[in-house]
């Protein structure tokens, strides 16, 4: 066990930098983008830009790895962010919104390859443990949660132009990211994970299991793009001042990574399925205090359930995923769960700037009721489903 918290401890240091680059570009990027733009109803693309790179990269990163390992995923998407960050920087230095869109759309390649730190983790841990190595590793991003947005309002007005200095700061983390992944001590492919027989991918997203997983990884993500990528904006036009942006944007990001220090010792002793059942109430919660007001300590306890929903939802579903899969087949079911997440999250990130600027925070907020709902039907069938195979099996003895 000595030999696999290296790993995760570094792997969670990376999920920490990832997070300080997926909140700049995400949420602060809204509102650089608000400024740069000229019809403001397309300030979330740059966002939709960024879910696009890494929805176009996810499954090709996947494949690479499985050839030739996790580290040389995990170095071309860190060097994709190096680029992209630096295009943004020159982006806010002309003043010029769709080179903004440019870097945003390398960046994401950075951010899918990000996404596979969890499942290095769980490849470094044993059955029993794997939901816990992929909580922990996500819970780094409580790390960067804070880090992030402290080095906007640290960074913010360094030099004249607002924000120019803050994607600046976002090349020197990918460099320090960088380096950790050059020294990570990560095993190899093996013969069974390389070459080992596999089913059509039509077979294998057809099991229930993987239905509901991949259905919960796509609603954790869709609906907190879809919420967190307007947030700031929406507080910005009720008159909140930025400070209070930044205190939203926090307290997010601690409800995304705090829960995961415990998660997966949860999802260990009560099972995937009733975790992500959790991640779905809370996302329930998060929409009815969103609708019950428009004050700072509204969009507080919004944004903070948001976050734990999320943490919830996805562990349960990243750790459901590894039933779903062989050795052989893990690589490409983990590239189609996630490029069916960046897809779904570039979709919903894309129309959310446009419902918040001609429908309102209301119409935001309901246009999410469905999948949640949706999500929430689909762990009750896999949990009846289990639960009568398990009597079949008890009776059949």
């Amino acid at each position: 066990m000595a030999r696999r918290r290296g790993p995760v401890g570094a792997l969670a240091l990376c999920q920490a930098l990832l997070v300080v680059n997926n909140v700049s570009i995400i949420s602060l990027g809204t509102l650089v983008a608000y400024g740069l733009a000229d019809n403001k109803a397309w300030s979330t693309l740059p966002a939709t830009m960024y879910i696009g790179g890494g929805a176009a990269s996810s499954y090709l990163l996947s494949m690479l790895m499985k050839k030739h390992g996790r580290r040389f995923g995990f170095t071309l998407g860190t060097i994709a962010g190096m680029i992209g960050t630096a295009i943004c920087t020159l982006a806010v230095a002309m003043q010029s919104f769709w080179i903004f869109c440019l870097g945003a759309l390398v960046a994401g390649v950075y951010t899918a390859s990000g996404g596979f730190y969890r499942f290095a983790a769980a490849d470094s841990a044993s059955t029993t443990t794997r939901s816990r190595a992929i909580s922990l590793v996500l819970a780094g991003g409580m790390i960067g949660g804070i880090l992030g947005p402290e080095s906007t309002k640290l960074t913010k007005n360094l030099v004249a132009m607002p924000f120019l200095a803050t994607y600046a700061v976002l090349v020197l983390f990918a460099v320090v990211a960088l380096v950790i992944i050059r020294r990570l001590d990560l095993p190899p492919p093996t013969d069974a994970e390389r070459t080992g027989p596999t089913r059509p991918l039509s077979t294998i997203v057809q099991q229930p299991v993987f239905i509901v997983a991949c259905l919960g990884a796509i609603t954790s993500y869709a609906v907190m793009n879809l919420l967190m990528g307007a947030t700031p904006l929406a507080m910005q036009m009720c008159g909140l001042p930025y400070s209070a942006s930044t205190l939203v944007i926090e307290s997010h990001i601690v409800g995304m990574y705090a829960p995961a220090l415990f998660a997966g010792t949860l999802v260990q002793r009560f099972g995937p399925l009733r975790i992500m059942g959790c991640g779905v109430g809370a996302f329930a919660i998060c929409v009815i205090a969103a609708l019950a007001g428009r004050t700072l300590t509204h969009f507080w306890l919004a944004s903070t359930l948001l976050g734990v929903g999320w943490c919830f939802l996805y562990v349960g579903a990243t750790t459901l995923l590894g039933d779903a899969a062989t050795a052989a087949e893990k690589a490409k079911v983990q590239g189609v769960n996630d490029m069916g997440v960046f897809i779904c999250m570039g979709l919903f990130s894309l129309v959310s700037g446009a419902i918040l600027d001609r429908l309102g925070w209301n119409a935001l907020n309901y246009t999410a009721v469905p999948l949640i709902i949706a999500s929430g039907i689909s762990i009750v069938w896999l949990g009846l489903r289990q639960r009568e195979a398990a009597t079949a099996l008890t009776a059949s003895r």
